[in-house]
């Protein structure tokens, strides 16, 4: 579910494509539906999800402020010590975009040593360690702040950074770490920043090596992030004016329009192809289609539901080309809600639900094909090495003749059409711990509102679930709302009332380029909404991230396939994209970031 880059470059991407399945709720296009056609070599119009406005630059992500958007724009301006992207069809390390040019990690997997390549600032200074340092620093001392922090993971696992020289640095690790977990899911979110720029305590005071104090470290970043609220100075600020990126900020509306021109200074390997890149806000889907068919749209999308008219697009010079995701979508349970916890906690329960959720149906009909059935933690739209056959075959088929007999078989009975708890007890017959004699199974789920996909998706699974006697109750509230109203909680606390939740059809968590579970399903995990907790399933996460063999993330794979932490869900692909004929010279990112130094007209 991707909301925000959180938990080692995760996200829920609520931001970018929700917005679009609930654009019914608002009319109008907002600093941009006026503009005309740039399918020139100089220009193109880019329109960003609808009813969204980019609203954070700084390349350091706090939670209110982390989504999809916001990062891709301050990774054309700032880029990341190690990029990592599916823009080439598979996910990777691009090292054309990345500020690194090799890492070499100790025999003992203890430590990394990284080589920086010949860059410089916008301003001519070199990009050296010291750079990546000041990162450092500052997300040390303020981690409690930082969106990606989860306990134990970075920096916490981080124990030194040594700077060999201006082009090479050590950091070292707490134990031995897979090397291709550090690389693609923590020094991945490392953005070298521009130290003798940004090494200040406030505005008119000096820059020093403030940072290199836990006090001055903090006092800098709440300089930084003071500055970064400051919208209206995105542009014009001088602070804003030091990039390493193939862009710069020409223009930054309070109202969502983000003008990125070429930065004639970038010496990294990925030149910008296209002049001038506007980002174009729309308060509605329907606004932004209205934009794409006069042509004031170079790429843009359509929703699901309006896949029988691409032919009204092609037909306008366009292509239409689904955006798949790196991503799985689920709706999780409350394992501490006092009511229905007892029985989610069981795992024939949850057995009987999942067989009971027609994956394939929904995916061909209420997606209209544009999704793939999820059976566990791991992304199905794309091949990789880390899914087993265990999850890949589907432990649970939809059966609801099998779901009805999984409940009879635990002491339930079919009473008016649903299951009653009639055999309490702990044997193997009967209705297990904590569930009391005369216990419905009647749940409720608290889901997005606004979204004929999501309506029409929870309606199939009501049918479905009422088929195996197991009542739904759907109660909707707006995405904020479904959040904020479904924490982590305890059985004693009153915010626990809540059952099951879901974010919305295009809610789902985007991975890294590692599908690690620690934030998602491991007990205390930042992101684990339910409070699921596994012993067993916490052993296989962290052996995920230590070991050097996808066996292990594998086992944890088909592990989370068969205990069903959460109800598994179709992954639906992240937009619909409908692109101008003769825009190429790329793929669409997996990973839910967009690159416009990749975007070339080619014709």
């Amino acid at each position: 579910m991707s909301l925000a880059r959180t938990a080692a470059g995760s996200r829920w991407a609520l931001a970018a494509a929700v917005a679009v399945a609930a654009g019914s709720l608002l009319t109008g296009c907002t600093g941009g539906s006026g503009s005309s056609s740039s399918a020139s070599s100089d220009s193109v119009n880019y329109a960003l999800p609808a009813n969204f406005t980019p609203n954070w630059i700084l390349p350091i992500g706090t939670a209110a402020h982390l989504n999809t958007n916001n990062i891709s724009i301050a990774a054309t301006l700032w880029e990341p010590l190690v990029a990592y992207d599916g823009s080439t069809g598979t996910i990777g390390w691009n090292k054309a975009a990345s500020i690194a040019s090799a890492a070499d990690f100790a025999p003992d997997g203890k430590s990394v040593t990284i080589t920086l390549g010949n860059r410089h600032w916008s301003d001519g200074t070199p990009i050296t360690s010291r750079d990546v340092e000041f990162w450092f620093d500052l997300i040390k001392a303020n981690k409690a702040q930082w969106a990606n922090y989860n306990a134990g993971k970075a920096p916490d696992n981080w124990t030194g950074f040594t700077a060999i020289d201006a082009q090479h640095f050590t950091i070292t690790f707490d134990k031995a770490y897979n090397p291709q977990w550090m690389l693609a899911n923590e020094l991945s979110m490392i953005t070298p920043l521009p130290q003798h720029a940004w090494d200040k305590t406030g505005a008119s005071a000096p820059v020093s090596d403030a940072d290199r104090t836990p006090a001055g470290a903090q006092q800098v970043w709440n300089y930084l992030n003071t500055a970064a609220k400051n919208i209206s100075a995105y542009a014009t600020g001088p602070l804003w004016k030091t990039v390493s990126g193939p862009y710069t900020i020409g223009a930054y509306s309070t109202s969502g329009k983000v003008v990125l021109t070429a930065n004639p200074k970038y010496d990294g390997g990925e030149k910008a192809g296209i002049k001038t890149v506007n980002l174009l806000p729309f308060t509605t889907t329907t606004a932004e289609e209205n934009a794409l068919r006069a042509g004031q749209v170079d790429y843009g999308y359509i929703d699901s539901t309006d896949l029988d008219q691409q032919s009204s697009f092609t037909n306008l010079g366009y292509t239409v080309k689904p955006w798949t995701g790196w991503a799985i979508t689920y709706m999780p349970y409350n394992f501490d809600n006092p009511t229905m916890g007892p029985v989610f906690k069981q795992l024939y329960a949850r057995q009987a639900i999942q067989t009971s959720i027609d994956q394939d149906t929904l995916a061909k009909v209420v997606f209209n094909g544009t999704a793939v059935p999820g059976y566990g933690p791991i992304p199905q739209a794309q091949s990789s090495d880390f899914l087993s056959p265990v999850q890949k075959a589907n432990p649970y088929p939809f059966s609801t003749s099998k779901a009805k007999a999984l409940l009879t078989a635990h002491g339930w009975t079919e009473q008016n059409g649903v299951m009653v708890c009639t055999d309490p007890g702990t044997s193997a017959a009967q209705c297990g711990a904590g569930v009391a004699q005369g216990t419905k199974f009647q749940m409720q789920v608290l889901s997005q509102s606004g979204s004929t996909v999501t309506d029409n998706m929870m309606s199939a699974i009501q049918s479905s679930l009422a088929n195996s006697g197991i009542g739904l109750s759907i109660k909707t509230a707006p995405v904020n709302s479904v959040l904020s109203q479904t924490p982590q909680c305890t059985a004693s606390q009153s915010i626990c009332s809540w059952q099951l939740s879901f974010f919305g059809t295009a809610g789902s968590w985007y991975f890294p380029a590692f599908p690690t579970g620690d934030s998602l399903f491991q007990s205390q995990g930042g992101s684990n909404f339910g409070s699921y907790a596994d012993p067993a399933l916490d052993g296989l996460i962290t052996a995920s991230t230590t070991s050097n063999s996808n066996q292990a993330v594998q086992e944890y794979s088909a592990a989370a396939a068969d205990d069903l932490p959460v109800i598994w869900l179709p992954e639906p692909d992240y937009q619909i994209s409908v692109i101008r004929n003769g825009l190429g010279g790329f793929a669409q990112d997996s990973l839910a970031d967009f690159h416009p130094a990749q975007w070339k007209w080619t014709k």
